[in-house]
């Protein structure tokens, strides 16, 4: 244990997605020498998966958009429950962060006067999203690389952090392992900032890779910071269902902006039958125009397949549920038809929705410009995590940052479709200059040895037991329990079951073993996940049990009404002393007044 390799850098960052990469680049600006750690290869992040848009206020399409009902509309989507300081902040900020991205090389598609073109997408008022055909988060990250080498960075690829070094109450570094020699590595670092992404490999069905195991959000956790709303959980509507090989790999929403339809085993288009208030019909039924988008004095005809995502999912699950679906337990989703009546539609498919044209035709030997594709809800995205300042992105722990997935308050109880990606470059710059500064400000702390020497030993663990399970049956388990109790719509009943099962899935977990040696050792490598997986699992189940209420992408069939009073409340997430996880409930932040007109006025 004694044998590992250190490096020292003033920044560490903790992933190489948007934020990351974004953080990257502002630390390195600011004069920081910066360190970047990424659990698989570079330009591997799951920001690529994020296909339809970055959401900006440029008012390119439509110039009645601005910050204001940008605001509005990320405050109304996440049901009120945001930090409004976040939405502020990231409705001003998020134009300039694309035209910066754009003069860094981002190549988007163009108006017919050479503008930066945006598209409709589920809960904006207006053509919000900057798009480059359906890869925008591909092109976000080849861009944020490109630039980002150049400012100067140290990038640790296929190496993962097991926990992070303290100094008293201060985050001085990390602890990781190489993934294919599995050498352990100490990063000394006066400033860490985590931009891990998502949990979604806690559950069966999901649209996020292997990487995503809630290393993140369990880091900050066992560091004493705390998470908040971890009880929200976005559901994609959209995965591929079929081939079973392929199940809950995204089909972006991008699909249903350019005019894609979802339709039951009967051909009926059913999201016509569940329009909320805030919609109101321009024509009885007409698909050409779909329904009138009414809110104070905007306007504006949007399809109801845009509805938000929690919405479109429910309503998804409720024809599978009752006997509506598609063959492969799904509905239909048709971009097909718009050849009624577009000349040249196949065409038109190809250049906007390049990826999806040959996903489906390589992995499901479907063409999309002929025949509906089969799709269903898939474990997406958590709006829940690190709780952070709005300014600053900083932990409750100081010297800890976080952006990104793993950071929680922007998106209250509900994302809106495209925000991922503004949220990125514009918390990600945040957390960036900031860890810089207080590196700068606070300098190097002490690494202390005997918790490398614990962390370490634990790490080898798993080689030192004989006979014990093997990884892969607890996290099958644990996948299968949270898609089945904990998902879309959830009872307070199966997430106690949940729980109970998570308790016992832990004291499996102590017992594992692992065969083999260091070298890329998949089987170890699962077997170190697990305490991410089982730590975020019971997070989101804590939670969900407390909301005795039904709030944007927190379902409960036992409490299916809001309830007003529990919609002021986030709800709190902290590590006791003696290990166990501790929930409090906490009123937010007042909103001032002005923030308040402008929602009063967009209702």
């Amino acid at each position: 244990m004694s044998e590992h390799q250190i490096h020292e850098h003033d920044v560490l960052i903790i992933g190489a997605g948007g934020a990351g990469l974004r953080a990257a680049i502002a630390a390195s600006a600011e004069g920081a020498t910066v360190g970047v750690v990424c659990k698989s290869l570079l330009g591997k992040a799951h920001t690529v998966m994020a296909e339809g848009g970055v959401a900006a206020a440029i008012g390119n399409v439509d110039d009645r958009d601005n910050w204001r009902v940008h605001f509005a509309d990320t405050m109304r989507g996440g049901q009120y429950l945001n930090n409004w300081r976040m939405a502020e902040l990231h409705a001003k900020e998020a134009p300039d962060t694309v035209r910066e991205l754009e003069a860094w090389g981002a190549l988007f598609d163009r108006t017919d006067d050479g503008r930066i073109l945006q598209r409709n997408f589920g809960g904006h008022a207006y053509p919000r999203l900057a798009h480059v055909g359906d890869r925008t988060g591909l092109e976000m990250i080849r861009t944020l690389q490109d630039y980002g080498v150049h400012q100067g960075m140290d990038v640790h690829m296929e190496c993962t952090v097991i926990t992070l070094l303290e100094d008293g109450e201060r985050v001085v570094g990390a602890l990781a392992y190489d993934r294919e020699k599995g050498h352990l590595k100490v990063f000394h670092a006066k400033a860490v900032v985590l931009a891990t992404g998502g949990i979604g490999k806690a559950f069966k069905i999901t649209s996020n890779s292997w990487e995503y195991t809630g290393d993140g959000h369990t880091l900050a956790y066992d560091a004493g910071a705390e998470l908040i709303d971890m009880e929200f959980i976005q559901f994609h509507p959209t995965g591929m269902m079929w081939p079973p090989s392929v199940r809950g790999i995204l089909v972006t929403e991008g699909v249903r902006g350019e005019g894609g339809v979802l339709r039951n085993a009967n051909g009926h288009r059913f999201m016509f039958d569940d329009i909320p208030p805030l919609y109101v019909s321009s024509t009885a039924d007409s698909e050409d125009e779909g329904w009138r988008y009414t809110q104070g004095d905007r306007d504006a005809r949007r399809p109801p397949e845009l509805l938000t995502r929690d919405h479109v999912a429910r309503c998804i699950v409720r024809e599978i549920k009752e006997g509506r679906g598609s063959p492969h337990g799904g509905v239909f989703l048709d971009i097909s038809w718009i050849k009624e009546r577009m000349p040249k539609a196949a065409e038109h498919i190809k250049k906007k929705l390049p990826s999806m044209y040959h996903q489906f035709k390589r992995l499901a030997d479907l063409d999309i410009t002929e025949q509906p594709m089969e799709v269903g809800p898939t474990t997406h995205y958590v709006m829940g995590g690190v709780r952070v300042d709005a300014d600053t992105q900083m932990s409750t722990v100081p010297g800890l940052f976080a952006a990104g997935e793993c950071a929680a308050g922007l998106h209250g109880a509900n994302r809106l479709g495209g925000n991922s990606l503004s949220d990125l470059l514009v918390f990600g710059n945040r957390a960036g200059v900031h860890a810089a500064r207080f590196a700068k400000e606070r300098g190097a702390g002490t690494i202390n040895d005997a918790q490398v020497e614990e962390a370490g030993r634990a790490t080898l663990a798993p080689f030192e037991r004989v006979g014990g399970e093997g990884p892969y049956q607890i996290q099958n388990a644990l996948q299968d329990m949270m898609q089945d109790q904990v998902g879309i719509v959830r009872t307070g009943e199966d997430m106690q079951r949940a729980l109970d099962g998570i308790q016992q899935l832990r004291d499996r977990a102590q017992r594992v073993s692992v065969n083999g040696n260091r070298v890329y050792n998949p089987g170890w490598h699962t077997a170190l996940d697990l305490h991410s997986l089982l730590t975020v699992a019971e997070a989101v189940a804590r939670s969900a049990i407390t909301r005795k209420e039904s709030r944007g992408a927190h379902f409960r069939e036992d409490h299916p009404e809001k309830d007003e009073s529990e919609g002021n409340l986030n709800t709190v997430i902290t590590k006791h002393p003696d290990g166990s996880m501790a929930l409090t409930r906490e009123p937010k932040r007042e909103m001032p007044a002005e923030l308040r007109a402008i929602i009063e006025e967009m209702k």
